[in-house]
């Protein structure tokens, strides 16, 4: 069962998504009625997934966010507040918020973003655990950094591997230009850009033995490796 941290100051509030989670979706509920009781929480327990009111006494939304991403950097954190203005909404994402939900909002709905959001997260960590891969007759070891060939092996960069990786991850659908970029290079400028160019020459180098095997640019969005 998905342990779920709620703070939320309004016990009444509280109480009825609490109920309504554990009943509904299923989950192991824990509610903080304050920021300093939710990190005390967080510290002692481990969640899956937090939802985190933003006006709350003794330690505000954002500011428990902040600490809750040094602890954990991944865990999802939707922000619930009875703000709409969007310089809010900017900070509780640029925080590391995952989603963000203005009151008053549907229990369904809140359901919904739960849900959603455990489905990416375990989706991401199953990509974090995949290092084999299949290419055509190719056989690629991530952690190896070696694509195998009919017996020949050509070694690749930590560059090319992590490329390759992502290509892999998304077999026969776009990888954009954006996400290889922030999560290889960490920026997406010109010259980074450039360089993945090259990178992606090399690629296709290694990739030429085999007719059923192609890394594609889809234009205007990134590329795509094709595996027939």
């Amino acid at each position: 069962m998905q342990k779920i941290l709620l703070a939320e100051d309004d016990p009444n509030l509280g109480e009825l998504l609490k109920d309504y989670l554990e009943l509904k979706g299923k989950f192991d509920v824990t509610l903080a009625v304050d920021g300093e009781k939710a990190i005390e929480e967080f510290r002692k327990n481990d969640f899956g997934l937090c939802i985190f009111d933003v006006m709350m006494p003794r330690k505000d939304g954002f500011t428990l966010g902040k600490e809750v991403r040094k602890i954990n950097p991944t865990i999802p954190i939707i922000f619930a507040t009875a703000k709409g203005m969007m310089e809010d909404k900017t900070q509780a994402f640029e925080l590391g918020g995952d989603d963000y939900i203005t009151k008053p909002f549907r229990v369904e709905e809140l359901l919904l973003r739960i849900n959603a959001l455990l489905k990416r997260a375990s989706k991401d960590k199953e990509e974090e655990l995949a290092d084999k891969f299949e290419i055509g007759n190719y056989f690629f070891d991530y952690t190896s950094q070696i694509i195998t060939y009919k017996g020949q092996q050509q070694k690749l960069s930590t560059k090319e591997a992590e490329l390759l990786r992502l290509l892999c991850l998304k077999k026969n659908d776009v990888l954009t230009r954006e996400e290889a970029l922030k999560k290889i290079w960490h920026d997406d400028n010109y010259f980074t850009g450039r360089s993945m160019d090259v990178f992606l020459s090399k690629l296709r180098k290694y990739l030429k033995e085999d007719a059923s095997v192609e890394i594609v640019n889809v234009h205007g969005r990134g590329y795509k490796l094709l595996v027939s």
